[in-house]
């Protein structure tokens, strides 16, 4: 579980919150896995908003309290907790009803959602490339160097490597975009995942069989995020469809999937344009 320590910790006055305090943004898809994680629970907590597109992740005071600046993070009685899958890991133990990680599958549960955690980047990529579209550099000169030089840079007290990973991955977009080949390798890499829920799916009604878990949570959000950016999931995975279909209609999950940064017809104006260029991620994955 990565709770930061005290040295990590720079914004001292979250050490003083007391509750569950979440901060966050709307369309964040970490965000939103641990918001639906929140709904279905019933936990009471309190909300603070972060401005992403307006890189409030990377101002001094946020990377105070997370140095990776990313988010969602958990500040509950003080404690800061970084990385959603363990915010959701952690507050399974701290509220342990309604169950969503079954009895016995913790070690399980935690390996798998590692896995779906390692493609978060190839998300963003394939966000930004057919879901965002930004006319520009994803993210300013400016920005990037409030990101590289504040913060303790530390994570539990050792030089973190993460940040230097987000770091790169964004000088790279600025530097090259989000090319057809990083967009076609992100993609194929969904359809082997993909491949391997849908025939899961064939034979139970969620991934860990009878019950709902965490790992729905966590993969129909990327299920969802995938078929804005014009992924073709019903055609090529077509029981991960229908269970997409199914939990997008759950209330607790419904409330969070809607929100993005941007509205319907201007995502439905990106996809025109890419149509029209011959660069859908369809076209572009080959599929």
């Amino acid at each position: 579980m990565v709770q930061l320590v005290d040295s990590d910790i720079k914004t001292r006055e979250v050490l003083h919150w007391k509750g569950v305090h979440v901060l966050h943004f709307m369309g964040s898809s970490c965000s939103q896995k641990l918001r639906i994680f929140l709904n279905l629970k019933g936990i009471a907590w309190q909300p603070h908003p972060i401005d992403l597109p307006g890189h409030e992740n990377f101002k001094p005071w946020f990377l105070g309290i997370n140095p990776r600046g990313l988010v969602p993070v958990l500040v509950h009685d003080g404690a800061v907790h970084i990385e959603s899958n363990d915010i959701i890991q952690y507050l399974e133990n701290k509220f342990p009803t309604p169950k969503l990680i079954p009895v016995g599958h913790e070690t399980e549960v935690a390996a798998l959602l590692k896995h779906e955690d390692d493609l978060h980047l190839d998300l963003r990529t394939l966000s930004f490339r057919f879901v965002f579209s930004p006319p520009g550099p994803p993210k300013s000169v400016e920005a990037l160097a409030s990101y590289a030089a504040n913060g303790a840079g530390t994570v539990q007290g050792v030089a973190d490597r993460d940040k230097e990973i987000q770091i790169e991955f964004w000088q790279r977009a600025a530097k090259e975009g989000f090319t057809d080949e990083r967009a076609r390798a992100s993609a194929q890499k969904f359809r082997v995942a993909f491949d391997a829920l849908d025939n899961t799916l064939a034979t139970q009604p969620y991934l860990m069989g009878n019950a709902l878990s965490v790992l729905d949570i966590a993969w129909l959000i990327y299920a969802h995020r995938l078929s804005l950016a014009g992924y073709p999931l019903e055609r090529l995975h077509p029981n991960v469809f229908a269970w997409r279909e199914r939990l997008s209609a759950m209330p607790a999950f419904a409330k969070e999937i809607g929100m993005l940064r941007h509205s319907k017809e201007q995502l439905e104006a990106v996809h025109r344009a890419q149509a029209k260029a011959g660069k859908t991620l369809e076209m572009v994955a080959g599929f």
